[in-house]
Order: C-alpha cells, then sequence, then structure tokens
C-alpha cells in the first residue's frame, strides 16, 4: 500500500512543488492550507507522516503539533518553517517533532527527510527480541509501543519510545550523543547533538523522580548518557 504524506502550507506554490516531488519519488499525497483544515484532516485519515509549515493561518503549526501529542497521536511529523532561530527549533522539538527543515530546502532534501523519518518508524514496528524489557520501576513493552512505571502508563511520542528503547536494551553502556542521533533520527544533524539533550530531557521528566539526580538515565560528562538500574 502506497504510503501517505499529508502537506500543511498556505503557500500554493509551495505545496505544488512539494507534492509533484514527493510523488515521484513513490508516495500518496494530500494537502491542507490552514491548522484549522490541517487538524480536520489528521483526525479523518491516516497519514504515514505530515509535512508541517510553522507559520499557517487560523492555527499556526507549533499549536497542531502540540494538540496532536496531547491526542496521542503520534503521526511522524516534519516541521518546515521560514523561521531559523534556536527556540523555534527547540520549540518544535519539544512539541513532539521529529526533523526540522528550514526553508528554503531543495525538495531532493524533503524527500530524503521524509525517507529517514519512515524508516526509523518502520524499524520500530518490527518484531522485536524483547517482548518486555524491565529496569527497575520502568516496564518497555516495545511490539506493544507502551510504557508503564510502577504500572502506571507513560504516553511518549515516537522518538522518545525509540531513544528510552535503544538505552534500555543497551542498559550499562555509555552511549554518545553522535551515536544516538545516528542511531535513532538516522540522519547527518552536522554534529547538533542538542536533538538528543532535548529528547533526553523530556524522558527525564516522565521516569525521573528527580530529574537533576536520575536514578535511570545519568549523563557522562563530556560522552553521552547511560541508563543503568537504580534499584
Amino acid at each position: 500500500m502506497m504510503q501517505r504524506i499529508l502537506i500543511v502550507d498556505d503557500e500554493q506554490s509551495i505545496v505544488t512543488l512539494l507534492k509533484y516531488n514527493i510523488e515521484k519519488a513513490g508516495f500518496e499525497t494530500d494537502a491542507a492550507f490552514d491548522g484549522e483544515e490541517a487538524i480536520q484532516k489528521i483526525e479523518q485519515n491516516n497519514y504515514d507522516l505530515v509535512i508541517l509549515d510553522v507559520m499557517l493561518p487560523k492555527l499556526d503549526g507549533m499549536e497542531i503539533i502540540k494538540t496532536l501529542r496531547q491526542n496521542k497521536n503520534n503521526v511522524p511529523v516534519l516541521m518546515a518553517t521560514a523561521l531559523d532561530t534556536e527556540l523555534d527549533k527547540i520549540l518544535g522539538l519539544e512539541f513532539g517533532a521529529d526533523d526540522y527543515l528550514t526553508k528554503p530546502f531543495s525538495p531532493k532534501e524533503v524527500v530524503a527527510r521524509i525517507k529517514a523519518i519512515l524508516r526509523r518508524s518502520g524499524k520500530t514496528e518490527q518484531p522485536s527480541d524483547f517482548s518486555e524489557i524491565k529496569i527497575g520501576e520502568l516496564t518497555i513493552f516495545p511490539e506493544k509501543y507502551e510504557v508503564k512505571l510502577r504500572d502506571e502508563a507513560l504516553h511518549f511520542t515516537r522518538k522518545e519510545f525509540e531513544l528510552l528503547k535503544y538505552l534500555a536494551v543497551h542498559k550499562g553502556k555509555v552511549l554518545t550523543r553522535d551515536q544516538l542521533l545516528n542511531e535513532i533520527w538516522n540522519y547527518d544533524y552536522v554534529g547538533d547533538t542538542r536533538i538528543v539533550d532535548v529528547h533526553i530531557g523530556r524522558i527525564r521528566d516522565k521516569i525521573e523522580t528527580d530529574t537533576k539526580n536520575p536514578n535511570y538515565i545519568k549523563t557522562i560528562h563530556g560522552l553521552g548518557y547511560k541508563l543503568e538500574d537504580p534499584t
């Protein structure tokens, strides 16, 4: 079945350009031209990925992704915007974006990002060697895409789950930021490993009692992170 991409942008020329190149790469596309239309289409259809502009009429991209994640909709999101500030990038990642593009971008780069995100998403849906991974009071269910802490279900975005699972599978090992970046995002961020730190912070907020003195995910200064069993 052909994978379906929703393009959300208020500029018709950009939508037309992206549709042509994405469909040429073998995907089916749909489009929305404002935030309210985007939310409506996402709720009514099953998309494999959403390309989401930040500056939109009626409802901006940040509000859209925030709403999706609050409603536990984990559809992968590739954010695209003319904005290029540190705050915009961090906010997009904080709200649950899977990747981030700054305009102007080449259609080939967009297609490459789409394929990378879908490849990683597909990988998490493959059968796992672990029916569950238990570390302390934390239990991860790879096949169910679930995480529980003391039998309480926690909500994780797709990338948060993939990152936590990777740390858990490699429990006790020091994993560098570059290694985590390559394994989870499968994209060359040219040394920009802040995306890893952002996601680690979000995971800690959900599983740690004290984020300043974490029991599970330890920071190994100058190297990266390590997940330990606190018991």
